[in-house]
């Protein structure tokens, strides 16, 4: 298995307003990185307040942090060719696609796939499917909404979630999950 687990955590509303992003690499089934990026948002030195409530970033915290079109080529590079995994990845995927939208760049060829999805077919039994939850279940301590740990968090709940599925391959997730797996 080959992927990444990303993860934003942003200013405000607005999709564009990245101000953290953590990649966690997954090569033949290992985590062989991650890497976290504090990242100053167009709307700053604006944060709303409920967001810093959620991830505890301050504005003064990203002040000298590059945008995120200063850090995207590095990004993009770690994510070429591989699919990429998110917790509610519906909301990651709609930041990533707003960052790049503001900036005028182009959009990668990139599938994804939601975590909450791979692990409601592994365990239809649980309660609930909040990232916090599966990483209770599974006793996988994390800092939750530091973009870093919640990639972390995320790519061992997607390994665990392959495992249970008897998904070996790349391929056998994508045969497996092909009406889940949405182009970015």
């Amino acid at each position: 298995m080959d992927f990444c687990a990303i993860d934003f955590e942003t200013a405000t509303h607005d999709r564009s307003s990245a101000c953290e992003l953590g990649i966690c690499m997954v090569q033949d089934s290992k985590i062989v990185e991650t890497k976290t990026w504090l990242i100053k948002p167009p709307s700053f030195p604006y944060f709303n307040k409920f967001n810093v409530a959620v991830h505890g970033i301050q504005p003064d915290d990203v002040k000298d942090s590059p945008s995120f079109d200063e850090i995207w080529y590095e990004v993009e590079e770690m994510m070429y060719g591989t699919l990429m995994i998110a917790h509610n990845a519906s909301f990651d995927a709609g930041v990533l696609r707003g960052c790049l939208d503001h900036y005028g760049m182009f959009k990668p060829n990139l599938n994804y796939l939601c975590s909450i999805q791979l692990a409601k077919k592994s365990w239809n039994y649980l309660p609930k499917y909040g990232l916090k939850h599966l990483a209770e279940y599974h006793q996988i301590q994390f800092k939750h909404h530091r973009a870093g740990d919640d990639a972390e968090a995320c790519a061992k709940i997607s390994l665990l979630a392959f495992e249970k599925l008897f998904l070996t391959s790349n391929e056998e997730v994508q045969e497996y999950m092909k009406l889940k797996i949405k182009k970015l």
